[in-house]
């Protein structure tokens, strides 16, 4: 129905930066909110940062002032702009779309499948 598509991920040195970014497509009415989230090993996925369609934003604590969201709603698309990296943000990075899909009109909630952010000391 409806498909994410993440990029940017890669190795980067600590003190860094890179942008990632998610493109929805597929049968979507609409979309309320778009976001990031983050799973490093061993540990529970976690919320880095997600932004609503009103522009409206929130960031783990973890991330605030280094990371930024945005979100092209033109092109049902949203970033991550991670600046000053450590290597305590190295995690596979998934987005997550919270969709009214067209052809049900219901609420629906999809994930891309990740893109790897590596971060060496």
């Amino acid at each position: 129905q409806v498909q994410l598509v993440e990029s940017g991920g890669g190795l980067v040195q600590a003190g860094g930066s890179l942008r990632l970014s998610c493109a929805a497509s597929g049968s979507i009415f609409s979309i309320n909110s778009m976001g990031w989230y983050r799973q490093a090993p061993g540990k529970q996925r976690e919320l880095v940062a997600v932004t609503d369609s009103g522009g409206n934003t929130n960031y783990a604590d973890s991330v605030k002032g280094r990371f930024t969201i945005s979100r092209d709603n033109a092109k049902n698309t949203v970033y991550l702009q991670m600046n000053s990296l450590k290597p305590e943000d190295t995690a596979v990075y998934y987005c997550k779309a919270v969709v009214i899909v067209t052809t049900t009109l219901l609420s629906t909630n999809f994930w891309g499948k990740g893109t790897l952010v590596t971060v060496s000391s």
